[in-house]
């Protein structure tokens, strides 16, 4: 399951990999990993989901992991809007 702490480390990785010349494999390796760790999230989400519609699963398992959903949907957005805004910097530049 996602934690904050786990959510925080990510989000510090992805940050690592817009720093100036962060360009290096291993930064674009763990921005993919990070893309991927929340896929596999996001699925997760599915899953429990489904199965408390079904019964299988009991109500505070569902909230504990919509909540842990929002809160990387919430650094997915703000890492979304950092690179827009950096995009965006870079069109204004003069050329």
């Amino acid at each position: 399951m996602l934690t904050s702490l786990n959510a925080a480390n990510a989000y510090s990785a992805a940050r690592n990999a817009t720093a100036p010349g962060g360009e290096s494999p291993d930064a674009m390796r763990r921005v993919g990993e990070a893309a991927e760790e929340f896929a596999r999230h996001m699925g997760q989400v599915d899953q429990v989901s489904t199965a408390a519609m079904t019964g299988q699963v009991n109500t505070h398992t569902l909230v504990q992991t919509l909540a842990e959903a929002e809160l990387a949907m919430d650094t997915v957005v703000s890492i979304r809007d950092r690179v827009v805004e950096a995009y965006q910097e870079i069109l204004r530049m003069p050329v």
